[in-house]
């Protein structure tokens, strides 16, 4: 089971995105996400995800909140424990990334953008108040969501 972070920085009611068109043979290519990526050994995933966001953009993170993890099953691609930030404070100068285009994207405008359709559930999500943590299982079949769960019950599509 791979184990990765996905961190969304908050300012002025924009997220920090990441484009990915940079990197070949990536699975999101051309997909807006968030900052993040894998775990390495022996690292909790608060580290991965402080190490991550300031490998992605040099910024280091000062405050954050664990929001939930999100378990992707795919026919396609191995199971994944993604385990989900939001920070709302940092230090540093953002620099380019090597593996897209970061841009601070209004969150009101999130679903204009190409995202993975599962990736639209957890940003609701993050905009409850009602949820402060979550579990949300996500099985998709190439690129197509065919199955959601969250904290074990079925959600519509």
């Amino acid at each position: 089971m791979k184990q990765t972070t996905l961190c969304y920085l908050q300012s002025n009611d924009c997220y920090l995105m990441l484009h990915r068109v940079k990197k070949a043979n990536d699975a999101s290519h051309d997909k807006w996400i968030g900052v993040g990526g894998k775990c390495e050994a022996d690292e909790s995933p608060d580290e991965c995800m402080l190490r991550e966001v300031w490998e992605e953009t040099g910024l280091t993170v000062q405050q954050w909140r664990y929001r939930g993890i999100v378990t992707f099953i795919s026919d396609v691609w191995p199971c994944e424990y993604m385990h989900l930030f939001t920070a709302t404070q940092w230090e540093g100068t953002l620099t380019a990334c090597d593996e897209g285009v970061l841009q601070w994207v209004p969150i009101a405008q999130l679903e204009e953008l190409n995202l993975w359709e599962g990736d639209k559930i957890f940003l609701r999500l993050l905009r409850d108040p009602a949820q402060p943590f979550f579990s949300l299982k996500l099985v998709y079949q190439g690129d197509d969501l065919v199955s959601a769960k969250l904290d074990g019950k079925k959600l519509a599509l």
